[in-house]
């Protein structure tokens, strides 16, 4: 494993918000984080949830395309399902902020053991979309600071 500076990048930056983000939580109140902005839009709370979810299904894309048939295709899953299903609006905040933890301290470790020469393995988004694996990780960390600094702080 020689040194990549765009995945020490985003290990680095993880790990920034594994500090930072549940210090936020921590100042907000229930009502705060429970609050939907319109009725079908998510409040912090399941924002949050989504974080969790996608973080769910990229730990396991982040593993499989390491041993997997290449070009790895990558199964899209429902969104919104997903957050619903989970209930994380009539889940405490504590609870939901664990979990997101937890889960991203795991993807930085999974992260921090990828050999360089799978990174530049193909991924399959679909309508025939090859992309990365370093794309897809880096992606990963755009997605989640898109939600963190557009809908959350």
């Amino acid at each position: 494993m020689g040194e990549n500076i765009q995945i020490q990048n985003v290990m680095d930056q993880l790990n920034k918000w594994l500090i930072k983000l549940p210090q936020e939580f921590n100042i907000m109140s229930e009502a705060e984080v429970s609050e939907r902005p319109q009725p079908h839009k998510w409040s912090r709370k399941e924002i949050l949830g989504h974080l969790c979810d996608s973080a769910i299904n990229n730990l396991e894309r982040f593993i499989k395309i390491q041993y997997e048939e290449q070009p790895y295709v990558l199964q899209k899953y429902n969104q919104e399902k997903w957050v619903d299903l989970q209930d994380y609006q009539n889940t405490s905040i504590e609870e939901i902020v664990l979990l997101w933890s937890s889960l991203n301290k795991r993807i930085v470790k999974v992260i921090a053991t990828i050999p360089n020469d799978k990174l530049s393995y193909l991924c399959d988004l679909g309508n025939h979309q090859l992309m990365t694996f370093e794309w897809l990780i880096q992606d990963y960390l755009e997605h989640m600071e898109h939600h963190i600094q557009k809908q959350i702080l």
